[in-house]
């Protein structure tokens, strides 16, 4: 038995063709529809980048106890787990975020791993002097804007690029042990993030009247730039796409070729989406989860129930890959993952939840049933009590400063810390969530998320649940009283 997974970083499902988009040219995931069960129903549970990948290791929601961080030394890893149990992993992968302070404790669970450079602002190539860059509308200074220009010119060909050296690995990987049993290897792609930055061949197929600034790189802000700039940004982010659909291409046929589809387990996925304008938006984190966001692709081959060109209406998440993973090789999940295995979902769309949980550390906390999706805002105009618990003080690329810890208490034990109390911290949110209102949306009636609609029946009802899974997640108790749900407890 062997398994591949996947991902993609950024895969908005609104511009796939399996999910209904006309216009982006993705012939190689039309392809994937045909061998594989599509999920239209699939959200994520914590963003951005580094929680996201917690859950994929960890089955569990991350975003209620702590910001992005590394892995923890309670948590259950799942290739950790498939490790120890005798399979084979590997890790590939172009996400920088992995090799920074707060994701540094990820790629060591596997067995071996391969990190290809140049991504974003990954400081790969040292330069004294100034970089060139262009005039441009995203009106940025920082040293991660200057390094990615100083990484832009090694990465001119398409050979260079870093999607196609870490797919070259890949299929390096793959080809090298085919004919052996008991691997699971994990391919990673940075793309299509943003910068969006793609060879010319992907640009050509969405070529467009642009005479404007330099712009595949949007701020993570409110839209303040003009409809024409606004659709460039879009034909950016599609030529990046369809580079990513190249890609998965080049796996696709390795698989024909080698007769993969027999005995492997293959799942593509992404974290989450992204704001392309649309609510008067850019990007992520900052804003409301809408579904343009939270509301992500999912495919699955099982060669065990080989079911494939059909679609499912249960409602999954992504603390439901490690478990399947981990069901696949017969290894039993443990007691502290939350999410579930997959297998019967695949052969006869059995549900695996009544409703999920999603959000980021501090904003607001979202619950959907699959046809309404409530927004709950916080009920404090400072957005407090809110606390990071952890016994990996980091952020994203630094530690937690001294200041951070001038009130540090030792909580007592969650129930899934396995009996270890955790240093609780004054947390911080990646935006003023309290701006944002609570919002019911009908997703039935309205897949925008335009109108949110007020009943009071239907609102209850999504407080039940939610309370329901902030429970059986052992949500701070500080986390009711942010978001005033103490006096409906």
């Amino acid at each position: 038995m062997k398994a591949i997974t996947i991902m993609f970083d950024t895969l908005n499902r609104r511009m796939l063709p399996p999910y209904g988009c006309e216009w982006v040219h993705a012939p190689n995931f039309e392809r994937l529809a045909k061998h594989t069960v599509i999920f239209d129903n699939c959200y994520i549970g914590s963003a951005p980048c580094m929680p996201a990948r917690r859950e994929l290791h960890t089955g569990r929601y991350n975003f209620l106890h702590r910001s992005w961080g590394p892995l923890e030394p309670f948590d259950d890893s799942m290739p950790e787990l498939l490790r120890t149990n005798g399979i084979y992993t590997h890790l590939i992968s172009d996400h920088y975020h992995y090799w920074e302070t707060g994701g540094a404790t990820y790629h060591s669970k596997y067995n071996t791993w391969e990190f290809v450079r140049g991504q974003e602002g990954d400081p790969w190539k040292g330069q004294v002097k100034d970089p060139d860059i262009p005039e441009n509308l995203s009106d940025r200074s920082d040293r991660f804007w200057r390094q990615d220009w100083v990484n832009r010119p090694y990465m001119a060909d398409e050979d260079d690029h870093t999607q196609t050296r870490t797919f070259d690995e890949a299929i390096e990987f793959i080809q090298t042990n085919h004919e052996e049993e008991d691997w699971f290897l994990q391919v990673e792609a940075f793309d299509p993030h943003e910068p969006f930055f793609a060879p010319e061949r992907f640009k050509e197929l969405y070529a467009h009247d642009y005479d404007g600034p330099h712009f595949d790189w949007p701020n993570y802000r409110p839209v303040q730039e003009t409809a024409a700039q606004v659709e460039h940004m879009r034909y950016e982010y599609t030529a990046l796409l369809s580079m990513c659909d190249y890609s998965l291409g080049r796996i696709l046929d390795l698989m024909d070729e080698l007769g993969l589809w027999e005995d492997t387990l293959l799942i593509v996925n992404t974290d989450h989406g992204f704001l392309l304008g649309e609510h008067d938006w850019w990007a992520k984190c900052v804003q409301p989860f809408y579904n343009e966001v939270a509301h992500i692709p999912l495919f699955i081959w099982d060669p065990r129930c080989k079911k494939q060109g059909e679609r499912r209406l249960s409602l999954v998440q992504t603390i439901d890959t490690a478990p399947t993973v981990l069901d696949f090789f017969g290894i039993k999940p443990t007691s502290d993952m939350q999410g579930r295995p997959l297998r019967d979902t695949l052969a006869s769309d059995t549900p695996v939840r009544e409703a999920g949980l999603f959000g980021i550390f501090g904003g607001q906390v979202n619950v959907t049933d699959g046809r309404y999706v409530y927004m709950r805002a916080p009920a404090t105009a400072d957005n407090q009590p809110l606390y990071n618990y952890t016994l990996m003080p980091t952020h994203m690329r630094e530690m937690f400063g001294v200041g951070e810890f001038e009130d540090v208490e030792l909580a007592p034990p969650f129930s899934f810390t396995k009996g270890c109390r955790t240093l609780r911290t004054k947390g911080r949110a990646w935006n003023d969530p309290h701006t944002f209102r609570t919002v019911l949306y009908d997703l039935q009636t309205d897949p925008a998320q335009e109108q949110p609609i007020q009943d009071d029946e239907i609102e209850a009802r999504m407080i039940e649940l939610l309370l329901k899974l902030l429970r059986e997640s052992d949500a701070p108790p500080e986390q009711y009283e942010r978001l005033g749900l103490y006096d409906l407890l």
